[in-house]
């Protein structure tokens, strides 16, 4: 596969700014693989394609809010910084990508709010626009968590082209979302409603959770033509037991496992055991 392969051109105006009023109500498009008919839909009706014992997989990492804005010392120019995810709890490290990152130099230093509520120094390079920041605050850890956390902005894509609102902090969040650690929603999972769920719920459905925590890897930009020479950032993945038994009775039993979006396909399909 060829990079270029790839290109095609997205018309701005037909990005949606904002998610539709209700989650179930999003446009559902269904290809049959047999036939290769296309049916246009609305998501809800993905109840017509499940029957009892089916069983859907959902990604149930939480997003917490990665994008802060600060000033850097001296010259006050504005710096963005993407956080990507904590190194060190007593030292206050974080992972972290910035940008302009040309004017981003080790020793500088970040100040973050009114009347400069937050410091940070830039301790290490890590890639071209990744850093290592220590976080400079006297408070406890969760004062600090509280305050880094206040300052920061739900991490919506760049192609959605407006500032962010109060609304987007629980609109990009999935429903069944737990354990924070992502810098972006698996965006398939934000379609589903409690109302959905029950409904499938109804019909026999069961469920499944894995946790990946969205990384690195899904803002890094392919800059090779050849695929298989990119290379893929490591993400944070955890199945439990329970998981595990629910996804292997339904392959045992020829029932059907629908995963949830990318994040739950590769979180399975990298960890199928080699020992049967």
């Amino acid at each position: 596969m060829k990079l270029s392969q790839f290109r095609y051109n997205l018309p701005q105006e037909l990005i949606a700014l904002y998610p539709s009023e209700n989650r179930d109500e999003s446009r559902l498009l269904v290809v049959n693989r047999k036939t290769r008919e296309i049916e246009h839909k609305v998501f809800k009706e993905i109840t017509s394609y499940f029957t009892e014992h089916d069983v859907l997989v959902f990604n149930n990492t939480k997003v917490f809010p990665a994008r802060l804005y600060g000033n850097k010392e001296k010259t006050g120019a504005e710096i963005e910084v993407f956080l990507l995810r904590e190194l060190n709890r007593e030292q206050r490290l974080w992972d972290v990508l910035v940008d302009p990152a040309r004017k981003i130099r080790i020793g500088n230093k970040l100040y973050f709010g009114e009347d400069d509520l937050l410091v940070a120094e830039v301790i290490d390079n890590t890639t071209s626009r990744g850093r290592t920041l220590r976080f400079l605050f006297d408070g406890t850890y969760e004062e600090f968590k509280e305050t880094l956390y206040g300052l920061g902005e739900t991490p919506l894509p760049k192609f959605i082209n407006r500032k962010v609102e109060p609304e987007d902090s629980e609109r990009y969040q999935t429903i069944f979302a737990k354990h924070e650690g992502a810098v972006a929603a698996p965006t398939a999972g934000l379609h589903f409603s409690r109302e959905l769920l029950k409904k499938l719920e109804i019909i026999g459905v069961d469920f499944a959770e894995i946790t990946l925590h969205v990384g690195l890897g899904n803002f890094r930009s392919v800059d090779v033509e050849d695929l298989t020479k990119h290379k893929v950032d490591s993400e944070r993945i955890r199945i439990t037991d329970e998981a595990t038994e629910i996804v292997n009775k339904a392959k045992d039993n020829k029932f059907r496992i629908c995963a949830v979006g990318t994040t739950v396909v590769r979180t399975l399909e990298s960890s199928v055991s080699t020992d049967g």
